[in-house]
Parts: C-alpha cells; sequence; structure tokens
C-alpha cells in the first residue's frame, strides 16, 4: 500500500497513476480573460494504459485489479462534483494537410475552424454527492488520477471519438478483426490507432486530434477535487483498458494559481505568464507531472486583439481573427516532452527587429573548430520514442542557426536591439559547434516582467529573460543566454527521470554557458582558460558561503540515493524537498553540478570530454536520465580513468551523496587565486585599500591626488573586485565614491551592481541609497535576499 502524501511537508507529492495510465497527447482550448484573470475552457487528454498495468495484465486481471484497489483506499478526496452542463460540440471542415510546419514569418491557418466561442461554455453546479460514491466504490471502479490545484474543474466528460467523420479508417485496421463490437471498446481502439501513428503521419495525427477534441461528449465522468489531484471514474469500469481513453475536462484557473503570474509589463500593459514555479503547470491545466509522462500538446489561446501570444511550440503561430476584437493563436509540439516544461505568455509584446545592419560580424557561420567526425553519432538510430526527430534529419543536422525572434515590452526594444539581436546568432552558433544539431526548430525569446524570480529560464522553442540582464553591455546578457540556450540539449531533450537529480540540467548548462560564450567571442585558447578560472573562482566563493549558511539535508544533489527513480506501484511519488522555501535561493545544483563536471573535464581533458557530451546527446536525446547513466558512459569511454580510482560510486560519494563541498574540489580551491586575471583584481584590491587607509588619515582634510591609477576590469573581475571589499571591515565614503566613479557602478551589469548595493547598505553609504531602491525595484530574484542581510 503506497503511503500517504502529507502535502503540508515541503516535500511536493507528484499524485498522477502514471503507471496505470499515460497521456499521450493534450489539446487545449482556452480564453485569456484580463479582466477577471482567469484562463478558462477545456482541455482534452488522449490516453493509453500504462507500462505497469501492460505487464501485470498477462497475469490476469485479478493480479491487476488489487494494485488498482490499493491505490483507491489511499486517496484523501476533499470534494466531489456533478456538473450538469452540456457543451456543444464543433464541426471541423479543415484537411490535415494545412498542419504545416510555419517557419519565420509563415502564416498559421491551421486553427480557423477549430475554436469553441465563450457562449459554447456553460458554468456546471456542484454537488458532494460524488464524494460519496468515489468512497462507496472505490474498491471497484478505476481512479485516473491527473496532478491539479488551484483549479476549479467544472465538467468531465467521455468524448465520443468514434462520431468524428473519416475516422473509419481507424476502425479498419487487422488488430481490430477480433475486437468487441461495443461502441465504448471501439473508440478505446481508435484512440490507440491515433496515438501510435508513425512519426511521418504527424500533420494527420494533428488534424484528427483536433477533430476528435472538437467530437459530442457521450456521457459525464464522476469527479472529484483534492488539494493536489484531480481524481476521475466512470462507474463500473474497473481497469485503466476499458477507462475512457479520450476525455475532456472544462476548468478554470484561479487568479492566486500558483501555475502563473498575473501582471504588468514595463511598459504598464498587463500580461500573464507561466512562472515555472516549484509546482508547475498543475494550476494551469490539469495534468500528468511525473518526468516519465512524456506528452505532446496543441493548443488555441482566444485573446483580446491587442495581445501577444507566445508558447512553447514549433510553429511560429499567426493569429487568426474570430470576432472583432478577439484574436486565436494555434501552437502546437510533436515532441513528446513532460507537461511541466509547456509555457505561455501572453501581453502586449512588440517583436523587436534589425533596424540596420551591424558593422562588424555580419556573418553567423562563424569559423569555430567543427569535423564531421564530431557528429558521426547522427547517422545512428534513436533511442527514444518514435516522433519526428530533427536529429535525423539531415537539414536540421546542417542548421547552425535556427530561426529566432524577440520580443519585448515596447520600451525595451531599443536596449533588445542594441544587444540581444546580435547575441543571439552567435551564441546558437558556438551551441551548435559544441554540440551539434539544434534539438528544437525554432527560437523565441521574450524581456518578461520585472517580478520574474530569475534571470531566466528555457522551455520548448520559448527562453525567458530578465530585463536583468539588458544593462551594462554584452557581458551578462550573452552568459545567460548560453546558459538558456544549453538547456536545449541539457533539461528538455534530455531530462533527468527523477526531478531531484536538477544538476542533470542546471550543472550542465553552467558548465556549458562557459564553453559556448567562450566559442562566441572566438577566444583564445588562453583567454579562454583565464576567463573559465576567473569564473570558478567566483562560483567557489558563492558555493562557500551557500554551504556554510544552508541545510545540510539541502546540499545534496541526489537526496534520494539509491531510491533515486523509483516510484510507487501507481507511479506517484514525492520531490524531496519540492516546496522548501529556502530551496527557491539556492543554487547548489548548479554550482556542484558544474564542477563535478569541471572536475572531470580536467580529468579526461577538454576535446575528449566535449566528444563525450556529444556522444551522451546523440545517445540520450529524448529520453529521461538518471546520473549513472552520464557517468557510465563517460568512464565506458576512458577506462583508464577507472584504473585511478574514478567509478560511479566514488563520484556518488564524494559529489553527488554527501552534503558540503566535495573534498576534490577543496584542494583546488587555492589554484584559481594564481590565474592571470584574480592576480590583476587582488592588485586592484591592493591599491583601493591603501587608498582608503590614507583617506582615513586624512581625516577632512583636501584628498591627495591617488597615487597610481586603476586598471580597466572585466564584468566578472569587477564582481569579484567588489567581493574582496566585502571582506573590509570599513571603507570611507569618498572611497566607495571613487569606486563607483572609476568603474561607473550604476551603468554596470546586474551581477556587479548587485555587489556594489551589498557595499553600500554594509556601509550605510546614504548617497547611493537610490541605487540600491532601482536594484530591488528592477532587479528583484534571489539577489535581494544577500542585500537584505547587511
Amino acid at each position: 500500500m503506497e503511503p500517504q502524501l502529507d502535502p503540508m511537508k515541503d516535500d511536493l507529492p507528484l499524485m498522477a497513476n502514471t503507471s496505470h495510465m499515460l497521456v499521450k497527447h493534450y489539446v487545449l482550448d482556452l480564453d485569456v480573460d484580463f479582466k477577471s484573470q482567469v484562463i478558462e475552457g477545456f482541455i482534452v487528454l488522449f490516453l493509453e494504459t500504462g507500462s505497469r498495468y501492460r505487464r501485470a495484465s498477462s497475469t490476469g486481471e485479478e493480479g491487476c485489479q488489487s494494485q488498482f484497489d490499493e491505490t483507491c483506499k489511499i486517496r484523501a478526496s476533499e470534494q466531489g462534483h456533478v456538473p450538469v452542463s452540456n457543451a456543444s460540440a464543433c464541426s471541423s471542415k479543415m484537411e490535415y494537410n494545412d498542419f504545416a510546419v510555419c517557419g519565420k514569418g509563415e502564416k498559421d491557418t491551421s486553427d480557423k475552424n477549430g475554436n469553441h466561442s465563450n457562449e459554447e461554455q456553460a458554468s456546471g453546479i456542484s454537488s458532494s454527492k460524488n464524494c460519496c460514491d468515489i468512497e462507496n466504490h472505490g474498491n471497484e471502479d478505476f481512479l485516473l488520477v491527473l496532478d491539479c490545484c488551484d483549479l476549479s474543474v467544472l465538467k468531465v466528460e467521455e468524448v465520443d471519438v468514434a462520431a468524428v467523420s473519416g475516422i473509419e479508417k481507424f476502425t479498419r485496421s487487422a488488430k481490430l478483426t477480433d475486437v468487441s463490437k461495443e461502441l465504448a471498446n471501439l473508440r478505446n481502439q481508435i484512440v490507440h490507432e491515433l496515438v501510435t501513428l508513425p512519426s511521418d503521419r504527424w500533420k494527420e495525427q494533428l488534424y484528427y486530434y483536433t477533430c476528435c477534441s472538437q467530437a459530442p461528449g457521450c456521457g459525464e465522468l464522476l469527479f472529484a477535487t483534492g488539494t493536489w489531484s484531480l481524481e476521475i471514474r466512470k462507474s463500473g469500469i474497473r481497469t485503466p483498458a476499458d477507462f475512457p481513453h479520450a476525455i475532456r475536462i472544462q476548468y478554470k484557473t484561479k487568479p492566486e494559481g500558483r501555475s502563473v503570474t498575473w501582471t504588468t509589463d514595463q511598459s504598464g500593459r498587463p500580461c500573464v505568464y507561466t512562472m515555472g514555479s516549484p509546482i508547475n503547470n498543475r494550476a494551469l491545466f490539469p495534468c500528468q507531472e511525473p518526468p516519465i509522462a512524456l506528452s505532446t500538446w496543441q493548443a488555441s489561446v482566444r485573446t483580446a486583439a491587442s495581445f501577444v501570444v507566445l508558447m512553447s511550440g514549433e510553429n511560429s503561430a499567426e493569429p487568426v481573427q474570430l470576432q472583432e476584437g478577439i484574436m486565436s493563436w494555434y501552437y502546437y509540439v510533436t515532441m513528446p516532452m513532460p507537461a511541466s516544461t509547456f509555457t505561455i505568455a501572453v501581453g502586449c509584446w512588440q517583436e523587436v527587429k534589425q533596424s540596420f545592419t551591424p558593422a562588424v560580424q555580419t556573418n553567423n557561420e562563424f569559423s569555430l573548430p567543427c569535423s564531421q567526425a564530431d557528429f558521426r553519432w547522427h547517422e545512428e538510430s534513436c533511442g527514444h520514442v518514435e516522433y519526428p526527430c530533427r536529429f535525423q534529419s539531415p537539414a536540421a543536422r546542417l542548421q547552425r542557426v535556427i530561426p529566432y525572434r524577440v520580443f519585448a515590452p515596447w520600451c525595451l526594444m531599443k536596449c533588445c536591439e542594441e544587444h540581444l539581436l546580435q547575441l543571439i546568432p552567435q551564441c546558437l552558433s558556438a551551441a551548435y559547434t559544441t554540440l551539434g544539431t539544434h534539438p528544437f526548430s525554432r527560437l523565441d525569446v521574450l524581456i518578461v516582467p520585472s517580478n520574474f524570480s530569475s534571470l531566466g529560464m528555457a522551455s520548448p522553442h520559448i527562453i525567458f529573460l530578465s530585463q536583468s540582464v539588458l544593462p551594462g553591455g554584452r557581458h551578462l546578457c550573452g552568459t545567460r543566454l548560453c546558459h538558456e540556450i544549453a538547456h536545449a540539449w541539457f533539461g528538455l531533450a534530455i531530462g533527468a527521470r527523477d526531478w531531484t537529480e536538477e544538476w542533470i540540467s542546471e550543472g550542465f548548462a553552467t558548465f556549458l554557458e562557459d564553453v559556448f560564450w567562450a566559442r562566441a567571442q572566438q577566444l583564445s585558447h588562453d583567454e579562454e582558460k583565464a576567463q573559465q578560472e576567473l569564473k570558478a573562482l567566483l562560483r567557489w566563493r558563492r558555493l562557500r558561503d551557500e554551504v556554510q549558511n544552508s541545510e545540510e539535508e539541502l546540499q545534496v544533489l541526489r537526496p534520494n540515493k539509491e531510491s533515486t527513480g523509483e516510484v510507487s506501484e501507481s507511479g506517484a511519488s514525492i520531490v524531496k524537498h519540492g516546496l522548501k522555501a529556502e530551496k527557491i535561493f539556492m543554487q547548489v545544483h548548479y554550482l556542484k553540478g558544474y564542477f563535478l563536471l569541471r572536475s572531470l573535464a580536467r580529468r579526461i581533458g577538454g576535446a575528449s570530454y566535449l566528444a563525450s557530451l556529444r556522444k551522451f546527446v546523440n545517445k540520450f536525446h529524448g529520453q529521461l536520465v538518471l546520473s549513472q547513466d552520464f557517468l557510465s558512459m563517460l568512464l565506458e569511454d576512458v577506462p583508464e580513468q577507472k584504473e585511478s580510482g574514478l567509478t560511479v560510486e566514488s563520484i556518488f560519494t564524494n559529489w553527488l551523496d554527501s552534503s558540503g563541498i566535495p573534498k576534490p574540489l577543496l584542494e583546488e580551491g587555492e589554484t584559481w587565486k594564481e590565474s592571470r586575471l584574480v592576480q590583476q583584481v587582488s592588485g586592484e584590491v591592493t591599491k583601493w585599500i591603501r587608498t582608503n587607509q590614507r583617506i582615513r588619515k586624512s581625516g577632512k582634510k583636501k584628498r591627495r591626488q591617488d597615487e597610481g591609477t586603476f586598471q580597466k576590469l572585466l564584468p566578472d573581475q569587477l564582481v569579484l573586485l567588489l567581493e574582496y571589499l566585502l571582506e573590509e571591515k570599513t571603507l570611507c565614503p569618498r572611497t566607495l565614491q571613487g569606486l563607483e566613479k572609476t568603474y561607473q557602478l550604476r551603468d554596470q551589469d546586474a551581477e556587479v551592481r548587485h555587489r556594489w548595493c551589498e557595499l553600500v547598505v554594509k556601509h550605510k553609504y546614504v548617497p547611493a541609497y537610490g541605487d540600491v531602491e532601482k536594484f530591488l525595484r528592477e532587479d528583484q530574484g534571489d539577489k535581494g535576499k544577500s542585500i537584505c542581510e547587511y
């Protein structure tokens, strides 16, 4: 029997019983209402029986039924509903050839007849009757459990896919000759045929998904909502095989829902976007949150004509006018991914376009080292489920820079044009040179509102960037862009099978951020090494501080240790510390993961290590992995390292399963202080300390001219300089004034200004309090925390 999941603990429950049934495709049909701050509409789920049930079914129905009985016993439902509304079904006349992949500038008209109007959505009446029914029949009826919170579910019904015109082709398969004539079985067989269509028929598949999603209902289903779940059953249905495989849910989000943020952009216009919070998308739509629930999706979103809808979709959607003042946007995805990667942003965004031709570097095809041998693994067959994979497309394999667009509030367009637009092709090209084929066919980059809680977030086909990356030149913007681009491979194309192994995503992205950025800048080998040693020292200092000021259990990269990746009989699990408030501000999975990968690169050799990363990408793209998948493959490629004592088990012990700073890293930490860029900073620090001592001795006397001149420093050098000066007990106001004037600190990037604000607060430098106020107002996120500690 599965343990009760206590939502009051700091562990995040993943309630969906994915071992019994898996969602293979979502069709969303939604309206965005900014007046009520609600997203409402329908979602249709196309399901298949889960792997555990399919294995158990060979032993007989009684054996698998006991699993469902145990699951039903532990479900604690709060309220049941019996809605009485009816939803009109829309007929569709479009041909599946309308589903063309939309490239840059193409118009997508594939949803021209596929929209529900508001008049078609009737309200429901709730009742507590169902709650008793579910309890009484818990030992008989199968429950489909979805992850869900902060949603008002109005109605759940089975969809009559057999009523769709032309669906007969899915009933003529030889597989169906012995199937019962019973209509319910026929509907499920149709869904099975639809979700298992070969990948070269993806346009036809999307067409019929749309048609089926608009088919009439054929019976309401009983449901109940809990704190973290939505439970659905059909009276008399005891197994997943007999449960409806196409269901439609009518629902509304709540303004306080934790999956989306309703706010205003920097120009004061209303907008809403997905937060990427620990609970992911369960407060946006009922879904299956465990990573193993890989699915595709398509979405039609309607809103007022003044808004632009951006989404994680393969097509660059163009709006279609439904009626005066209302536009509809349609996106789709054919690569199965976890529901947590679904992203939406609706606002008065403006597309930023180049108004001039840059004088330098007009050619995006950088002359970076790249051989065909580096990408020889492309020719091997893919190990993932079937979908239209770019790694098997000759054209995609040669596409160094994918089509991209930039969106921002009107007031930030000029700033985006000056820096961001020019950086994107350079960073995309550097990423391609390092890892090969881009997993996704296009990229939108959106500057999100100032209340965005981090510097960036990557989702399929779209990246959110904070406005904080824009000021102060190219450095912070470029490095963060490289970090988020790296997530296309590590975090999206390759995902962690256990959410607690965040380092697989963030550690790799942090490591590759440096590699991409060095190649984007076309640095020499010595310049690259010097910059990366400086960066390593900064990160080591950050990790040291984090380890000293956080709970030990939060410093472990594999908190589930030998149980990592395990789930319960139903597929439900928990994300350890997933709701822990302190974890939001921590970067341990970024930093320790980065240092582990850096350590491995040093032992193996840079070129060989990057070759192993490319091999890993080509072997595991489209799949979910655990730490040992990467480590085992890496050590198989370099057997001499095993002989020297480097094993998967030793890496677990030293790096992933223990708190604190890993022992190998303690030995390395002092070496970076000897690098050229760090030594240069140390020299400047000494000058400032002497200057401060002279000012203190002179008191109110006229200040003498400084004896020496200060050197120009790189942004990361400025960060280190200010961190060193933060260790000084006292800095005089005139010293701080000199610092700001010498380096123009108010005009530097957010990382530099962050340390400047810490100095201002620590030493109570009143003339610069406005800088602190501006920083806290415009550069929110985890940086404000350390400032407030002084």
